[in-house]
């Protein structure tokens, strides 16, 4: 028998139809968002260093955001939370992800707050994951990566807070303070929950201080989300 001749060209004898095993996957598509100009072009060089994601867009504001999802349809927008004026980055999570008659975006939020409220507002709206702007770049794209496959991304910090929470018992509301909570969550202010439960705009302020207190947050929202994700309202 001959020995094969080494310069004879080899011949590739696998299926046509087998899939090469070094096929690189297509790129993730992403949109970023986030109101400060410096901060997004940052954002865009370093992601530009990134051979596997391709920047399809980016946006100022949670309007444009929510314009721009719908006409790139990326596969991620990395979302931050403060957008200055319009809405803010939780209502625009929320209008990016629900439902349409195709799959909408996955969203990861990019951010410097990493409050209770804040992350339970943005996960509530329907963002994959949560992520700190002081994260190195490498978990930057990882998240990236994992939210284009719709998993859960979370910085450490972020992680820790809401394994706490899960562990913490419910904290205990009187009857009075479910009450100024239902009310807070209809949107009423002060004097309109004074009027409606009989009583002074001061006791409102007592009791939603307690509240405050309770739920461990300092704003009307955090404290309606807080008690929406544990089930506190009437």
């Amino acid at each position: 028998m001959n020995a094969p001749n080494p310069n004879t060209p080899h011949t590739n004898t696998a299926h046509p139809n087998t899939p090469h095993p070094s096929t690189p996957r297509p790129p993730v598509r992403l949109l970023v968002c986030d109101d400060h100009v410096v901060v997004r072009a940052g954002l865009l060089a370093l992601l530009g260093s990134a051979p596997d994601i391709e920047v399809v867009g980016e946006a100022g504001t949670g309007e444009e955001a929510v314009a721009l999802a719908a006409k790139l349809t990326p596969d991620v927008v990395l979302m931050d939370l403060q957008l200055g004026e319009g809405i803010d980055g939780v209502e625009a999570t929320r209008r990016i992800t629900s439902p349409s008659p195709g799959a909408p975006p996955h969203v990861l939020v990019l951010t410097t707050y990493d409050t209770d409220a804040d992350i339970t507002r943005a996960i509530e709206a329907g963002a994959t994951g949560y992520l700190l702007k002081a994260e190195r770049p490498e978990e930057l794209f990882s998240a990236i990566h994992a939210a284009s496959q719709g998993r859960t991304a979370l910085s450490p910090p972020v992680a820790s807070r809401v394994m706490a929470r899960m562990r913490a018992p419910r904290p205990t509301l009187t009857d009075r303070e479910r009450d100024i909570l239902g009310q807070l969550s209809r949107g009423l202010g002060n004097r309109d929950i004074a009027r409606a439960l009989f009583i002074s705009e001061a006791t409102v302020k007592t009791h939603l201080g307690r509240i405050y207190d309770k739920l461990g947050v300092d704003t009307r929202a955090g404290a309606v989300a807080v008690a929406k994700e544990q089930r506190l309202l009437p």
